[in-house]
């Protein structure tokens, strides 16, 4: 029974450990899989000590502790999915995880290839990293310079910064699209999707269900990240936009001072109301395509544009 007694002893500092995991996934983000992953392991662990204690209060022959050993793999086994959705490297590149992104982080990958993934949310890691100025930041010559550009071919957006950074979420619900009529602001009369600006210490996808709420009233949950949209104008603005779509709604619409919410009949949309560059970019997104899309403005006139479809590059 001596060996029967250390096992049973040996489980308790699993259960300790078990707990401290369970504290450390609470502090991460989007860690919910392991999380109850941790529950159902801890389940396990204590079917088979009392399975243990069992045997040795009534005398059992110490050998049936194999078969309630075999009992629990068994059955964590068939539950692997739920049981077990750890990895120690990431998914996507093979980069070994640190201990953080093991117990935590239910996608099982690096930091790096969560944000490729999700570009959307580097703009809460950016806005983490800027050093608070005191003084009133000098414009960029280069980013200045952008200013003059005729062609998208004239930028180079990998040093291009935006000035603004928004978002825009397309409703989709039963073959009609949400729009708004601007009241006021950049694009006012023009027709859009709800949207606007990523207020400090915000994700893309919180502003996205924010600002549907406050420009027409509906409760939207989990928008789906579709692609990236660069504007250079000839004034200075230099303004990304995060699209996102999302295909429930609650609620009832209701009129703001920015905006008036309406639904759209997806098959007539009234293009000929809306900024240019959405004609090249919307039905692909519409159907379902990934894309990256770059544009100069002057005004509301588009002077020349180009978009990438990031699926057609993967095949």
């Amino acid at each position: 029974m001596n060996v029967l007694s250390f096992i049973s002893n040996y489980m308790y500092m699993i259960l300790i450990i078990i707990v401290y995991i369970n504290f450390k996934q609470r502090k991460l983000k989007d860690s919910n899989a392991k999380r109850k992953a941790v529950i159902y392991f801890t389940v396990l662990v204590m079917l088979f000590e009392i399975l243990i204690t069992t045997i040795m209060v009534m005398n059992l022959p110490p050998l049936l502790a194999i078969v309630a050993l075999a009992l629990c793999i068994g059955i964590g086994f068939g539950l692997r999915k739920y049981v077990w959705p750890y990895t120690l490297h990431c998914k996507k590149c093979g980069k070994k995880l640190d201990f953080e992104h093991v117990i935590g982080h239910d996608d099982c990958l690096c930091k790096e290839c969560h944000l490729e993934e999700h570009p959307e949310e580097t703009v809460k890691e950016e806005k983490k990293e800027e050093p608070k100025v005191v003084e009133e930041e000098k414009e960029d010559p280069l980013q200045e310079s952008f200013n003059n550009a005729k062609s998208v071919d004239e930028i180079d957006w990998e040093l291009w910064e935006p000035t603004d950074r928004c978002v825009i979420t397309y409703v989709e619900v039963e073959g009609k699209l949400l729009f708004i009529e601007k009241k006021r602001g950049l694009g006012n009369g023009y027709f859009n999707a709800p949207g606007g600006h990523i207020e400090e210490d915000e994700t893309a996808i919180e502003a996205a269900i924010r600002e549907t709420k406050e420009e027409t009233g509906l409760d939207i949950e989990n928008p789906h990240f579709r692609g990236i949209l660069r504007f250079q104008f000839a004034n200075g603005i230099r303004e990304i936009g995060y699209v996102f779509f999302a295909d429930n709604a609650k609620g009832e619409l209701k009129e703001c001072d920015e905006a008036r919410p309406f639904w759209q009949d997806k098959e007539s949309l009234p293009y000929e109301n809306m900024w240019e560059d959405d004609r090249l970019w919307l039905p692909g997104a519409l159907e379902g395509k990934r894309f990256e899309a770059n544009f100069v403005f002057d005004d509301r006139k588009m002077i020349d544009s180009k978009v990438i479809w990031l699926d057609e590059e993967e095949e």
